[in-house]
């Protein structure tokens, strides 16, 4: 049989691939085609189809498995680009001519803006240009005039991000996913700092206490600081906002016992910062960064749409560096003010590439253009919203009396502890009697005492309390 036309091999390789979803090695896939192609020459091609990115391949030597990218599930926006990560992967032939090894990276799918953005901040820094803060980049930004996120993006972005929460109090989506919003996020943002703990480390150190053995301190430190910027958010939604009191609390939690000099916490910057791995040179003239700070937030807060909201904020705060360190967790965090806001879906950055979000970020410091971060965060809240919303059938519904007297049973609980009050149901009643209803006081002492009873070092900051005040509380008390 005569072999196939070099000009019909790729589409015959991939009709084959498409038969093969979990993947096919080279033995299966040169058996089908035995007859069309020889082993050699299906070696060369698939090689061509993966650095094309038509084709993905894992797994070493004569393991290496190859599968067809994958396309845009149907309930996403059909008219975007593949949203699934992709693996951009090097395909080196060894000596022995049916031996391949593939080592590759996950990145996510990207425009093609986003890819002539990445290819340049993919050169080494010398091929790139020195540049300094463009002001114009902010000042030229009208909210809702200009716009970050295409409008076929953003309701693309409600459609998949709203809940059934939509029409109820400030917050009320993320208090129901808590537990697992602050162990997601805690994560998913310290990785990105090259932060090595994993998830389970992670939901230890939360829940438990309990540091992971042979990890630096300041990685626990790290997630713990993101520990109680998600509280602030989450219990203080009322209170938060695009303000600076908003986001100097922000940064003093985040950067809590992690800054050389612990009075630049939870402060605008008085002096010159450098930012490695870049040729992007931050403003250094404390006036005109604290001008800009006040821009960005009165900018931001006046944009309508929660995403643009959220966008802007990844976009400038990073840009501007208005604190010595920690810029890019707050703007993370920052961004997840307007979704906690309007009962959207969070954005927990859960499997995001670190990579992809640094090329991202030195787009806008280098070339103040935001489609490849863009690329990274639409990517990211598609993850997000998968993640959550699937889950979302298993969160209870609230106890509506909880939900009515939430303050006072912080506050009963915090007095409590501070006042090493035993676990009783006297003493418990007495607190609330002048704050609650007749009517409802039985319940809500049951309340209560459940909340002691749960009282443990992972959720002392929902009472606001610290940590030796619990400690020596706990020390007083018996088994009820």
């Amino acid at each position: 049989m005569p072999k196939i036309l070099s000009a019909d091999l790729a589409e015959t390789i991939q009709a084959e691939l498409s038969q093969h979803p979990l993947g096919a090695g080279m033995d299966a896939l040169h058996g089908a085609l035995a007859g069309l192609v020889s082993r050699r020459t299906l070696q060369r091609r698939l090689a061509a189809l993966v650095r094309e990115k038509r084709v993905f391949a894992q797994g070493e030597a004569r393991g290496v498995k190859y599968a067809l990218a994958l396309p845009l599930a149907p309930q996403f926006a059909p008219q975007f680009a593949p949203r699934f990560p992709s693996r951009v992967a090097t395909v080196l032939t060894a000596q022995e001519p049916d031996t391949v090894q593939v080592a590759g990276e996950v990145y996510v799918p990207t425009s093609p803006a986003g890819d002539e953005i990445r290819a340049y901040v993919r050169q080494p820094v010398q091929g790139r240009k020195p540049v300094g803060y463009n002001r114009t980049f902010l000042e030229g930004y009208v909210p809702n005039q200009s716009a970050y996120l295409a409008p076929e993006i953003r309701a693309h972005l409600h459609n998949i991000g709203r809940t059934p929460n939509g029409a109820r109090p400030a917050g009320t989506y993320a208090r129901d996913l808590m537990a697992r919003l602050m162990i997601d996020l805690s994560w998913a943002s310290s990785q990105l700092e090259g932060n090595t703990y994993t998830r389970l480390d992670t939901q230890n150190l939360i829940e438990r206490g309990e540091a992971a053995s042979g990890k630096d301190r300041r990685e626990a430190q790290m997630i713990l600081n993101h520990k109680a910027a998600i509280e602030l958010l989450v219990e203080e939604v009322e209170d938060t906002g695009f303000n600076a009191f908003t986001f100097f609390n922000l940064h003093a939690l985040l950067s809590d016992n992690l800054l050389a000099n612990a009075a630049e916490s939870g402060r605008l910057r008085q002096r010159i910062v450098e930012v490695s791995g870049t040729v992007y040179h931050p403003p250094g003239i404390p006036q005109q960064i604290e001008a800009w700070f006040h821009m960005v937030l009165n900018k931001a807060g006046a944009i309508e749409d929660a995403f643009e909201q959220a966008f802007f904020t990844m976009v400038h705060i990073p840009y501007l560096q208005p604190f010595v360190d920690v810029n890019k967790r707050v703007s993370r965090l920052g961004a997840n003010i307007p979704l906690i806001r309007d009962n959207l879906c969070p954005l927990s950055f859960i499997d995001v590439p670190e990579r992809t979000y640094v090329e991202g970020t030195l787009g806008v410091y280098e070339l103040q253009r935001v489609e490849l971060l863009r690329d990274v965060f639409v990517w990211a809240y598609e993850r997000s919203c998968q993640r959550y919303m699937a889950i979302r059938e298993t969160v209870a519904e609230p106890d509506p009396l909880r939900l009515r007297y939430r303050e006072v049973l912080i506050q009963v609980v915090a007095d409590m502890v501070r006042s090493q009050q035993p676990r009783s149901e006297a003493v418990v009643g007495a607190l609330l009697a002048p704050l609650v209803t007749a009517n409802d006081a039985p319940a809500l002492t049951q309340l209560a005492l459940d909340d002691l009873r749960n009282l443990h070092e992972g959720n002392v900051s929902r009472y606001r309390l610290r940590l030796s005040e619990f400690r020596a509380w706990q020390a007083l008390q018996r088994p009820a």
